[in-house]
């Protein structure tokens, strides 16, 4: 038998209250570390939105900038075409041939584009665009002048395409094409120098702004940096204190763990001379039952012939005693006995089982597990139960012998409380978890009444209907080895919605006297 390890950790607490000062002021300075840190980020996405809203109304102003820039550069490309087809239509003219006609087409196939584009460029100013049409319509009757040159040079009519050239019409209409463009780039050059001052204020904000903002930035950083030395020096109290106290607490632990070895060494000789003790007399009780046992035949043999030689003097209670109540009596006595016998087994197993020495090795618990219920499957066929085990069960450090037993009795628990009138099913799974092993061993089977969810690892004690045999000590001794391994057992189970027994177990199980990693 041995002590569970939640007597340590309860009996561990002794002594916890004295840390409660320590674990609020690291509370506290926590939480204020926490706050701040949750201002600072507030803060910062602050700073970052008021940047970036004031860098996106910068962009704004810039890119209108540039788009006046891009107009003005628009209508001086376009004069500057139409002053070139003029040029060409004067070469056509003054040299009477047609070496200027592929300058004056080049032209005129760019002049329209131009205009069409500063119409797109201009629909963000009404003024503007109330001046293209006006200003495609001297485009067009220019060019047109030009193409009647062109044709009067074609058919040999020089004087005519001379005297069209100097009409007056015509010079008004390139004077006003040259007019209104010098106006519409004067506008521009107006809306260029308000969008500049607009940049060169927006720009003058943003240095503010980011000024401000280094300022708030540095005081905040300021008083994160006194509150983060301030809560170091409390964490490193506070360190201090507790590796104060876990020194005190090892030395605890290890007085008390020797206190505890000693009893469970005690209780386990306890065990063994109790049971020793017993059986004693239970021999003495057995063997007198024996004799009795004999001893009944040539009392019935006699009780036979006075029956039959004289029947008057056989009394009905000699009768009964004879041939009814000292029958039933023995057997009475042979089953108490019997039943006594395998108990004081039970203890004698459970004791030895606490002296046995742990012998640790690798354990693949895969193939482990399988083999266990290879030895089960006549039980699991003819109770008509299928043992599923994964492939994927992680492995173990630890004592075959004791992990042979606790996972024994588990699966076989499992297919002995199956539930009637359906097919069963045993899985076993397994994974890792914050440092342990956890193994879970689940059933569909009848469950377990959540009030013997911990009545059922004690001796002798069991739960639900008792229609299977056993003396109640299986899951005890699951109990007690798994506590001897250092681990944990547990039990999920609702009546008649199976059952889950989960085994948490280091994944080194230290030999004798080895300290545990």
């Amino acid at each position: 038998m041995s002590i569970s390890p939640e007597t340590l950790e309860l009996d561990g607490r002794e002594g916890a209250g004295s840390s409660t000062p320590m674990n609020l002021s690291r509370l506290n300075g926590a939480q204020a570390l926490v706050a701040a840190a949750i201002l600072a980020a507030v803060l910062l996405a602050a700073v970052v939105g008021t940047v970036a809203l004031v860098i996106r109304e910068q962009i704004r102003v810039v890119e209108a900038v540039e788009h006046t820039y891009e107009v003005e550069r628009n209508l001086t490309e376009f004069l500057a075409v139409i002053e070139r087809t003029e040029g060409a239509r004067r070469g056509m003219l003054l040299n009477n041939n047609l070496t200027s006609f592929g300058r004056f087409r080049g032209s005129v196939d760019r002049a329209s584009p131009l205009l069409d584009q500063l119409q797109r460029l201009t629909a963000d100013n009404a003024v503007q665009q109330a001046r293209i049409p006006r200003l495609r319509d001297l485009m067009n009757r220019q060019l047109a002048y030009g193409e009647a040159d062109i044709r009067a040079i074609l058919e040999g009519r020089q004087a005519d395409a001379v005297s069209q050239f100097r009409q007056q019409s015509q010079l008004e209409s390139m004077e006003g094409i040259r007019e209104l463009a010098d106006v519409m780039i004067a506008d521009e050059r107006r809306l260029l120098i308000r969008r500049n001052a607009a940049a060169e204020a927006q720009a003058d904000r943003l240095f503010a702004v980011m000024a401000g903002l280094a300022v708030v930035l540095g005081l905040a950083a300021i008083g994160m940096t006194l509150m983060l030395v301030a809560y170091a020096r409390d964490l490193t109290s506070s360190r201090l204190s507790l590796a104060t106290l876990n020194a005190e607490l090892e030395d605890r632990v290890v007085e008390r763990t020797v206190e505890l070895q000693k009893a469970n060494a005690e209780i386990q000789r306890f065990a063994y001379i109790v049971s020793h003790d017993l059986r004693s007399p239970l021999v003495n009780i057995m063997g007198f039952t024996s004799e009795l046992e004999t001893s009944i035949k040539p009392m019935a043999a006699l009780l036979d012939a006075v029956e039959a030689d004289a029947p008057q003097m056989v009394t009905p209670a000699v009768r009964e005693a004879v041939r009814g109540d000292l029958p039933e009596a023995i057997r009475f006595i042979r089953t108490s006995t019997q039943k006594m016998d395998r108990l004081i087994n039970a203890i004698l197993k459970l004791s030895r089982e606490g002296r046995r020495v742990l012998a640790p090795e690798h354990l693949a618990m895969a193939p482990l597990l399988e083999s266990i219920a290879g030895s089960l499957k006549q039980r699991s066929d003819a109770a008509d139960v299928a043992i599923v085990v994964d492939t994927a069960l992680p492995n173990l450090f630890s004592d075959r012998v004791a992990i042979e037993q606790v996972f024994s009795n588990l699966i076989e628990n499992a297919v002995k409380y199956r539930k009637k009138g359906q097919g069963g099913e045993v899985r076993v799974t397994g994974r890792r978890d914050a440092g342990r092993l956890v193994y879970d061993v689940s059933d569909n089977g009848r469950g377990v009444d959540p009030r013997d969810h911990e009545r059922i690892f004690d001796l002798f004690r069991r739960s639900g209907a008792q229609d299977q045999q056993g003396e109640g000590i299986g899951l005890a001794t699951v109990r007690a080895l798994v506590h001897r391994l250092g681990g944990v057992i547990t039990v999920e189970s609702a009546l008649d919605r199976g059952s889950t027994f989960r085994v948490s177990l280091p994944p080194v199980t230290p030999g004798e006297g080895q300290e545990s990693a």
